[in-house]
């Protein structure tokens, strides 16, 4: 998902002297209920409480594209105290401040401690790759109990799974820099989750469906809301044995039953100002049955309760980019992804 980013050289310079990481807040920091924010185009991953306080934040803040940040970052969850990112990075002339005409790459996915230091890392900083070591546009990762990462290399087609301990990859789906459809194939995948059976979720944007496959390349099931999906952003299957998908061009949340039947959607672009495309990225199912949706360009991030179809909690102002240090009423800047600490439900749990 692209987007022409606008901001003030004053954000700019308010970003070059903030922290790559704050130090976790006493009796704040990972606590179950606190959300946890990629927020994409300010080059960061915040840590929030439920009122929208940031308790906790690694980045260097929008237009900084060293090492120290975390570049387009579209992915972050908590693995215990630490937090596993995906740095996506930012494609040619999105940003007038990335003066790369190739764009400001990242292609790392990084494990780091409560204080900022990288303990662990898959892919090279700013090197666009498929060989050993090297990504190209990850879009998201996945710490599974079995101490790996899945980890969906976007650019070059393919879902990998990396053994933590040797950085070896173990498995692999979508053949590397192949678009298509076919047999162990993908085309732009954007999220992968590893399913209680051993199966592997993943959404294949831009093929316009979800797919299950298993270990032998085979695809099990395969979902597209009866045809409607249109970049399938991300997806997840429910306790109940259902999937929720994040549908982006058609600004919407949605899950369907086995039989691939719609029982349950939100829009989010049908609110007064809103961005009449924002590409929702990011859904996710609560314990308390709500749904935590990233939307994306309409720069927030929403709680909805699945019964009443309101939204009962929102990070970020509707359609306003901001950015700030202490708060999320400071704005956010094209969140991507979005999810409760201690709340994983309809992914797969880390370890």
């Amino acid at each position: 998902m692209k987007a022409t980013l606008v901001w003030s050289l004053a954000a700019a310079v308010a970003a070059a002297s903030c922290l790559a990481a704050t130090e976790a807040m006493a009796g704040s920091f990972n606590m179950p209920g606190n959300v946890l924010i990629a927020d994409q185009f300010n080059n960061r991953v915040i840590e929030v409480d439920p009122a929208g306080q940031i308790v906790w934040s690694f980045g260097l803040g929008p237009h900084n594209f060293t090492s120290n940040s975390i570049v387009g970052v579209n992915d972050a969850e908590r693995v215990g105290r630490n937090t596993l990112m995906a740095g996506t990075g930012i494609p040619a002339g999105a940003d007038p401040f990335c003066k790369n005409s190739a764009g400001c790459m990242d292609n790392r996915v990084m494990l780091v401690d409560p204080s900022g230091k990288i303990i662990w890392q898959y892919g090279q900083f700013g090197v666009a790759g498929s060989g050993p070591n090297q990504l190209n546009a990850p879009v998201q990762a996945t710490w599974t109990p079995h101490r790996t990462v899945f980890i969906t290399d976007q650019a070059n087609q393919r879902v990998i799974e990396v053994s933590v301990k040797t950085t070896k990859i173990l498995w692999q789906y979508g053949q590397t820099g192949v678009a298509g459809s076919g047999f162990d194939q993908l085309n732009n995948p954007n999220s992968a989750e590893l399913l209680d059976n051993g199966n592997v979720l993943i959404a294949d944007e831009s093929n316009n469906r979800v797919i299950e496959v298993d270990r032998n390349h085979n695809i099990v099931a395969t979902f597209t809301a009866g045809g409607t999906v249109s970049g399938v952003a991300f997806a997840s299957r429910l306790p109940n044995g259902r999937t929720l998908i994040s549908d982006a061009n058609n600004n919407r949340a949605v899950i369907v039953d086995p039989n691939d039947q719609i029982v349950w959607q939100y829009q989010t672009n049908l609110q007064s100002g809103s961005n009449a495309n924002p590409a929702p990225t990011r859904a996710v199912q609560t314990e308390s049955r709500a749904v935590l949706i990233s939307d994306q360009f309409n720069n927030r991030v929403i709680l909805v309760d699945k019964k009443t179809m309101q939204i009962v909690r929102q990070f970020g102002t509707l359609n306003v980019s901001g950015y700030g240090t202490t708060s999320t009423k400071e704005g956010l800047f094209a969140p991507y992804d979005a999810k409760i600490i201690g709340d994983y439900t309809g992914l797969t749990p880390p370890s």
